[in-house]
């Protein structure tokens, strides 16, 4: 699921921080303009994610063009929940040639990340 809502960036001396004028208490900061839109784009994710996971009301966004800032400047942010959605880990058992569980075990290799690694692998080709 796709959410764009309008932002106002503010700069205070070296440092960057947003607001989300529709979403009371949605705001972040960072060092650049990338990285606070990247942390403006994580910070609009979990809002989200926490309103719906709360059964809550999710307000609309407001046009871009009503939203006047004497401070600052206004720019779209989005995001999509999708990839943030339903993260909880979930059991699997599976079975391996004895020779590999061991070579695997004595180079310290983490099986989960191995198997997530190539399950996303597999589902993008």
């Amino acid at each position: 699921m796709l959410f764009v809502y309008p932002a106002i960036f503010h700069k205070e001396d070296d440092t960057y921080w947003v607001e989300f004028p529709d979403l009371e208490g949605c705001h972040t900061y960072g060092s650049s303009i990338n990285e606070t839109m990247e942390a403006a784009q994580e910070a609009l994710a979990a809002y989200l994610l926490t309103l719906l996971e709360q059964g809550r009301e999710i307000a609309s966004p407001s046009d871009i063009s009503a939203i006047h800032t004497n401070d600052g400047f206004s720019s779209l942010v989005s995001c999509n929940i999708n990839q943030y959605k339903d993260t909880k880990a979930v059991k699997k058992t599976l079975t391996i040639p004895a020779w590999l569980n061991d070579r695997a075990i004595s180079m310290g290799i983490n099986f989960s990340q191995v198997l997530q690694e190539a399950l996303l692998s597999k589902i993008q080709a």
